[in-house]
């Protein structure tokens, strides 16, 4: 389970360290996917890959669904760490998520969000702690 938040640093080679209290979760495969309001999103492997077998049921010929399914496939990047347990930010979500050299590491429970330090800032003193709650209740939480 992944909970709390982190901040690090990108190298100058664009390569990042997962914080060591993620690290148990994957087995040397990160699974990267461009997210919501601009984040990106971070899963082991074996968790994408129920995901990948959920979205095999949608229909090919389901436009709009197909137009999600192109969205988030071609963002789809599998990358390994190296032998000091970096992984490489292809420059095509490093980009989306506007990131340069502070990122914070966002545990959102069964997944990451990994943001630009910059972006995240804005977006936490933008929300409002009781509409956010309240909105859970919506899922009787």
């Amino acid at each position: 389970m992944f909970l709390g938040n982190f901040e690090h640093s990108i190298d100058n080679k664009n390569r990042l360290r997962l914080p060591s209290k993620f690290k148990n979760e994957f087995n040397g495969e990160v699974v990267l996917i461009k997210g919501n309001d601009g984040c990106i999103f971070i899963v082991p492997k074996e968790h994408f890959e129920i995901v990948f077998k959920k979205v095999c049921d949608v229909p090919m010929f389901d436009r709009k669904a197909q137009r999600s399914l192109r969205f988030l496939f071609s963002s789809v990047n599998i990358m390994e760490e190296d032998n000091q347990g970096r992984f490489l930010l292809p420059n095509s979500l490093k980009n989306y998520a506007k990131i340069d050299k502070s990122v914070v590491f966002v545990g959102m429970g069964q997944r990451i969000e990994l943001w630009a330090k910059e972006l995240w800032e804005t977006y936490s003193a933008s929300q409002n702690s009781d509409e956010q709650l309240k909105e859970l209740g919506e899922y009787g939480i």
